[in-house]
C-alpha cells in the first residue's frame, strides 16, 4: 500500500506486472492513497478501494489510468461521498457493494449513478439492529 500500486502474481514470481496504480501515492487517476481492498471481475476489470481518497476506482485490462466509480467527492457522509472504503464486491451486472467504514454502513452504487444508496447501516455507530461498528 505504501507505493500505491495493486500487482498480479504468479506463482513463484517475485516481482509481479503493475495491474494498477504505480505513480506514486496521490489523487490523480493513475495514483492511490492507501488501496486497502481489490476485486476482479470477469473482464479482468481491478475494482480498488482507495481509502485515503475516499473513493473506489476502476482499472480496466492494460488501462494506464483509472476511474472514479464510487464516491471520490471528499470525505463525508453524502451518498456521493465516502469515508475511508474498504471492503468491495462487484456482482455481474457491474453493481459495486462497498464497505464504508467510517459511515458504519454498506454501500450499494449501480453503474452510471453519481451516487450510491445505503443498504445496511448508516444510523451511527453502535450494537443497535440498524447499525454497524466499522464495517470492513
Amino acid at each position: 500500500t505504501g507505493k500505491g500500486e495493486v500487482r498480479r502474481y504468479k506463482i513463484g514470481d517475485k516481482n509481479g506486472i503493475l495491474v494498477a496504480g504505480g505513480n506514486g501515492t496521490g489523487a490523480g487517476l493513475n495514483q492511490f492513497n492507501w488501496p486497502t481492498f481489490i476485486f476482479v471481475d470477469q473482464q479482468q476489470s481491478v475494482y480498488v478501494s482507495d481509502s485515503w481518497n475516499h473513493r473506489v476506482m476502476k482499472w480496466d485490462k492494460d488501462a494506464k489510468e483509472g476511474i472514479v466509480v464510487a464516491g471520490g467527492k471528499g470525505y463525508g457522509n453524502a451518498l456521493a461521498q465516502l469515508q475511508y472504503p474498504n471492503g468491495l464486491f462487484v456482482d455481474t451486472l457491474g453493481t459495486i457493494y462497498v464497505a464504508d467504514s467510517w459511515n458504519h454502513r454498506v454501500m450499494r452504487w449501480t453503474q452510471g449513478v453519481k451516487q450510491g444508496t445505503v443498504i445496511v447501516g448508516g444510523n451511527g455507530q453502535e450494537e443497535g439492529a440498524t447499525q454497524l461498528d466499522w464495517c470492513v
